[in-house]
């Protein structure tokens, strides 16, 4: 199999997803984790285990010396692109969006990775001071251990409405096992990353609301939450995150 160029779908950090038929090519830069990209496919497997409507993973191959994963093609638009198209729909998609990430909560997938135990090496490797570091460890340690499977990078253009109007979830990469209000709070990061501060405040008023949450208990992940993501962001984004993590006040 070649990499057909002419059908990019979208280019992302280190990776370009392209188009073949019925079939979605996901390519890695050369220098890409192996490790990584084989965790991303059995991250994807597991997932689809659970009942949760995604593309299926087909095959992981090589194609001209890059890994790559080929996973079915759903036909359809992202739910951001309705956004932008339907703006007097904003409510009715936000509904949407939120019953969808309750719904991945409602799963559990125990192969998956502990979201605790990432968060905490992620900590490790960050370059904040010994202290704020303990502090953040510290912080992580007491909050109510659970086994949701989490997203780790849900947003509206990780949602596919299929052409029967069945929503579909992409990008499984950073999937894991943990607390839901981690997973909230990366959303909620999210929004305010892509300058939709508006839309995070609706959103996390609309999650607490619907899943009868405390909005303080998902701002206690805030600070842990932008530390972990701080890692691998890129530096516009890593000044962000840090911010985060500075203005959190310890008790």
């Amino acid at each position: 199999m070649s990499i057909q160029a002419d059908k990019i779908i979208a280019v992302r950090t280190s990776k370009t997803v392209y188009r073949d038929g019925d079939h979605v090519i996901k390519v890695f830069d050369e220098d890409y984790s192996k490790a990584d990209v084989l965790n991303e496919a059995l991250n994807q497997a597991r997932v689809e285990e659970t009942g949760l409507h995604i593309p299926s993973v087909l095959e992981v191959a090589k194609l001209e010396g890059k890994w790559a994963i080929l996973s079915e093609y759903i036909k359809g638009k992202t739910l951001q692109q309705l956004m932008y198209e339907n703006p007097e729909k904003q409510e009715e998609y936000l509904e949407l969006f939120v019953d969808i990430q309750m719904e991945i909560h409602s799963k559990t997938a125990p192969m998956l990775t502990k979201l605790r135990d990432k968060m905490n090496r992620k900590i490790s490797q960050t370059d904040f001071d010994a202290t704020t570091r303990y502090e953040l460890h510290m912080r992580l340690d007491s909050m109510p251990k659970h086994s949701k499977v989490c997203h780790g990078d849900f947003n509206p253009s990780n949602i596919i409405i299929a052409e029967d109007g069945t929503p579909y979830i992409l990008d499984w990469s950073h999937a894991t096992q943990g607390n839901a209000s981690a997973d909230v709070a990366r959303t909620y990061l999210l929004f305010w990353l892509n300058g939709n501060i508006d839309g995070a405040g609706k959103y996390l008023e609309l999650f607490c609301k619907k899943s009868d949450t405390a909005k303080q208990y998902v701002q206690k992940w805030l600070p842990i939450v932008a530390a972990s993501q701080s890692v691998k962001s890129r530096p516009n984004e890593r000044e962000f995150l840090r911010g985060w993590v500075n203005v959190v006040e310890y008790e």
